[in-house]
């Protein structure tokens, strides 16, 4: 799971998805679980939509907008089922959560050591997230919110790495958790596919991508 990541500034967002140029929107550099941060969503017809909103789904049956419960993370096999998360994927709110690196937690020395995740090629990152604007019943306001998709990644040669190991699994069924990186030649399939299209991409970003150390 990601619990920390950076957002990219308005000049990189406009550079990967041709989107924000002179925006009046402003969102923080460094976004956490139910702060701020900066998503985009499909629109029909015309360009992606810019939202700036909560980091931690808020589901239409919620009575208020700050859960008891952590929803800033999905696990991709469980968003149809999950009542936090299935009206959203039933609904195609799928959308792009621009990130200019992410940190995850590296226990191979025993103690906590964070790692950066940054693109080989510059960009930005786009990853896969589900959307849903809450509506407060009692004042007419609409909270945009989201959520970040993640995927096991006990297989993967690096972010198999990453997250404290549980000393009663063994390494095979530890549920090693990656985010979903949703490359610009699937951006249509991700936000416009139809669920099974989308669930075609559910997989950690590919290592050619990936560059990552200790902070």
């Amino acid at each position: 799971m990601c619990n920390h990541y950076l957002s990219p500034d308005e000049a990189a967002v406009e550079r990967a998805w041709h989107i924000g140029n002179r925006t009046p929107l402003k969102w923080p550099a460094e976004v956490v679980p139910r702060r701020t941060g900066l998503f985009l969503r499909a629109t029909s017809p015309g360009p992606l939509d810019l939202v700036v909103g909560l980091w931690s789904l808020i589901p239409h049956w919620s009575e208020e907008p700050r859960l008891k419960f952590s929803t800033n993370n999905a696990r991709s096999e469980e968003v149809a089922i999950k009542p936090s998360y299935k009206d959203a994927w039933r609904s195609g709110q799928r959308c792009i959560i621009p990130a200019a690196s992410f940190l995850e937690p590296n226990w191979e020395t025993g103690r906590n050591i964070w790692w950066q995740f940054r693109r080989t090629d510059g960009l930005p990152w786009g990853l896969a997230g589900l959307y849903h604007p809450w509506l407060n019943k009692q004042t007419g306001e609409i909270v945009e919110s989201y959520t970040m998709l993640t995927v096991n990644a006990d297989d993967h040669p690096l972010m198999s790495r990453m997250h404290k190991p549980d000393p009663t699994l063994p390494p095979d069924q530890q549920d090693k958790r990656s985010v979903i990186a949703i490359e610009p030649a699937n951006l249509e399939q991700w936000l416009w596919g139809t669920p099974a299209e989308a669930r075609e991409l559910f997989r950690p970003p590919a290592m050619v991508v990936i560059e990552a150390g200790p902070v």
